[in-house]
Formats: C-alpha cells, structure tokens, sequence
C-alpha cells in the first residue's frame, strides 16, 4: 500500500471508530456526522468521500468491527496446527469470538444482530480493507479440506451463528441465564449436533 492509500485508509478507519465510540456512548439517533468528523479530525467532506451518511457508516463499522473479530480468531487459530479437523476448527473460531466479545461489551452491543452468515456473505467479503482473505475464503478453505462433507453448509453456518450470537447475548452481558464460561459447554454441545444433522454419512 503506497502512502496515498495509506492515508486514505488511517482516515477512513478514524472515522470508524471515531463512530463506534460515539454510536456506544451516546447512542446512534445522538450522533451527528459533524460529530464522527470531529472527533476523528477530518473535515466534512473527508466523511462523504468514503460513506453516502450516517447509515452506511454504521453498516460498514459493523461490518469493520466483525471482519476485525474473525480475523483475530482465525489468527490464533493458526498458531495451533494440531488442530486440522474442520468442525475443531470452528469450535475454536467460536471459542475466540465469544472470548473477544466477553472482553468488550461494546462489540456484543454493536454486533449481537450481526454474527450471521448472511451478514458475513453479504459484508464481510469487503470489510477487511487488507491483504488478508475474506472470512467467507476462509471458510470455504477450510471446507474443502474437511475429511467430512455436509449438505448445504451455507445453511449449516447459519443456524450456528444464529445460535451463538442468540445464546450468548445475555450470558456475556448480564450472566444470564447461566455465565458464558458456563453456556460455552451447553453451546457447543448443540453445534456438535448441528454438524452432525448436516454430515453426508456414505452408505
């Protein structure tokens, strides 16, 4: 990345979180556009040259903020080269997401709705901004090296995410009903059954 691109992207990522910490702390209605450009240093028209208004910046910092905790948890996962089996492989990306959600209750506030695949199909194949794959890439990786095949694996994903981004909500934010180091044995129990309702098993 040359140093014009790279400031164009130090300013739009300031703008993001210049964003998220407003849309956390005042709440989204509260917050002006004049607002994000001051606190992130720019003038008015730096806003308009990477987003249409305060709606699609928020979309993009959800997406930001979730290509952000995937990344993350697929980074550890490649410090752990035993761990070669696909539905493992997910358990652990699961276990690293909810870890990271746990220690910042602002992401579980900003992305509780948003851990779905169809939210990850349809936004976080563009959000990373870096030379990194797509988490959508990833996983289709990850797929195809699986000893296992399953049936609609789209749709596979999507009840899993679904069921941790339900689940999880209230266990990380108010230990309900059960803490999440208590859910995660509940949690994934469920997932392993997910994977074995959509596992093709040869006759």
């Amino acid at each position: 990345m040359g140093k014009v691109d790279n400031n164009k992207q130090q300013k739009r990522d300031s703008l993001l979180e210049s964003a998220f910490s407003l849309f956390i702390n005042n709440g989204f209605t509260k917050t002006s556009i004049s607002d994000i450009v001051k606190q992130a240093g720019v003038a008015k028209g730096t806003f308009y040259l990477y987003f249409k208004n305060k709606y699609d910046i928020r979309n993009h910092l959800i997406a930001h903020k979730a290509s952000q905790v995937f990344q993350n948890a697929y980074h550890k996962l490649q410090n752990h080269p035993e761990i070669t089996d696909f539905e493992n492989q997910i358990l652990f990306i699961i276990d690293q997401i909810l870890d990271q959600l746990s220690e910042n209750h602002s992401l579980v506030m900003l992305l509780s709705k948003h851990l779905s695949w169809g939210f990850v199909r349809n936004s976080l194949v563009y959000a990373s901004g870096k030379d990194t794959p797509s988490i959508v890439t990833i996983f289709e990786t990850m797929l195809q090296n699986s000893k296992n095949t399953y049936r609609s694996p789209e749709l596979m994903m999507y009840m899993i995410l679904e069921l941790v981004s339900g689940t999880s909500y209230n266990a990380i934010l108010y230990k309900e009903p059960v803490p999440l180091e208590e859910l995660k044995a509940h949690l994934y129990a469920a997932i392993k059954l997910i994977f074995t309702q959509y596992q093709i098993t040869e006759n």
